[in-house]
C-alpha cells in the first residue's frame, strides 16, 4: 500500500540536478520543519511544471515574497522516496496558495508484455491508487515564481541544442542526422 504524505505549507520548493550534463538526474525537492521530501523526476516534467506555475502566476497578483537564491540549492538527503509519474496542481483562493500533489510512477515488466494476463495487470496496477506514494504540499506564490525561475535555468543549464537538428550536443561531438 502506498503512502500518502501531506506537508501542508513548505519552507521551501525547488528543483535541482546531479551529474554532468548529459547525464543528469533531476529532483524535486521540498522542505518543512526540517523534514526533506526528495523525488527524482524528468526533465520534461520540471519544464512543464515550470512553465504552468508561470502561466498560473500571470492570472494571479504578483508575489511579495521571494526565497532567497540560495535556499533553492538542494540539500541532503537526495535519496529520493519516489519516482516521478503524475502531477497535479491547483490554486486554492481561500488561502492564496498553489496546492502540488506528485504521484509516483508505476512501473510494469515489459519482460510479460506478450502475456494478456500482464496486460490486465498493468491496468489493474494503474487503477490501484493506493499502491503508489503520493505527496501533497502548499507553496506560496512567491514560491511558485522562484521555482519557475529556477526550473527554467535548471532546464537550460544542460547541453547546447544544435541548430540545424534541435537534438542536445554531447561534449563528445554531435553526431547531426540533418547533416550527412
Amino acid at each position: 500500500m502506498g503512502e500518502w504524505q501531506e506537508l501542508g505549507e513548505v519552507d521551501v520548493f525547488t528543483t535541482g540536478t546531479v551529474g554532468r550534463p548529459g547525464q543528469r538526474v533531476f529532483f524535486l525537492q521540498a522542505r518543512t520543519n526540517g523534514h526533506v521530501v526528495t523525488i527524482k523526476c524528468e526533465k520534461q516534467q520540471v519544464e512543464a511544471l515550470a512553465t504552468y506555475l508561470d502561466q498560473l502566476l500571470t492570472d494571479l497578483p504578483a508575489p511579495e515574497d521571494l526565497p532567497l537564491p540560495s535556499m533553492l540549492d538542494l540539500v541532503e538527503p537526495l535519496e529520493p522516496l519516489f519516482v516521478l509519474g503524475g502531477i497535479g496542481v491547483a490554486w486554492d483562493q481561500s488561502s492564496d496558495r498553489v496546492v502540488l500533489s506528485f504521484e509516483e510512477v508505476i512501473t510494469v515488466d515489459s519482460d510479460d508484455a506478450d502475456d494478456d494476463d500482464s496486460i490486465s495487470d498493468a491496468i489493474e496496477a494503474f487503477d490501484a491508487d493506493d499502491d503508489r506514494n503520493t505527496v501533497q504540499l502548499r507553496i506560496t506564490r512567491g514560491q511558485a515564481m522562484a521555482f519557475s525561475q529556477r526550473g527554467g535555468e535548471v532546464v537550460t543549464a544542460g547541453r547546447p541544442t544544435c541548430r540545424y537538428c534541435g537534438l542536445p550536443k554531447d561534449p563528445d561531438g554531435h553526431p547531426c542526422p540533418r547533416m550527412n
